[in-house]
């Protein structure tokens, strides 16, 4: 039987990495930290340093910027895991130029082969306006594409606003 996912979306700067966290901790003991995200500059360089100072030494951190499904597969089978995020995933995908269908299969396979809870940070792009260009809309699809994917196999979604959990699916354990 495949893991129990958790989904957790919601906007920028809405509170879902938090709260990602806590659900992850109520899992057990020694949490895995699977982080996507990239420092292209300081500010996301300061960003990435002040999560991981507030996350705590309990946490492990495993970077995986663009092999996720690789960094899955590899993770000790008795850690409680968290992704964070999907977005910078997809977006450092997107700039790699790899394959993104390619690697959206190969991470949902990882994740249906993983023994443990998993649970996933996504931000929700849908909700604004049409982006004014190519590449952004191209984005802006790809992202709700994967974002639809996660939510049909995650055991739970939840989508986080302004710092409140709004369950979509399923329940919290």
């Amino acid at each position: 039987m495949a893991s129990p996912l958790t989904f957790i979306l919601g906007g920028a700067a809405s509170g879902k990495s938090h709260f990602a966290e806590q659900v992850v901790l109520s899992q057990g003991e020694h949490p895995l930290y699977i982080a996507t995200a990239q420092a292209y500059d300081a500010e996301m360089q300061a960003k990435i340093d002040a999560h991981v100072a507030s996350r705590g030494p309990r946490w492990t951190t495993v970077e995986a910027p663009l092999d996720l499904a690789e960094a899955l597969a590899n993770a000790p089978t008795d850690r409680n895991i968290l992704i964070d995020c999907m977005t910078l995933w997809l977006t450092n995908l997107m700039i790699a130029g790899h394959d993104l269908e390619q690697s959206r299969e190969a991470l949902m396979s990882a994740l249906s082969a993983r023994r443990g809870p998993v649970t996933l940070v996504s931000n929700e792009v849908g909700q604004g306006i049409v982006p004014d260009n190519a590449l952004a809309r191209r984005f802006r699809d790809a992202q709700g594409r994967l974002n639809i994917r996660l939510a049909a196999e995650a055991d739970c979604v939840v989508q986080v606003v302004a710092g409140l959990p709004n369950l979509l699916k399923g329940q919290l354990s």
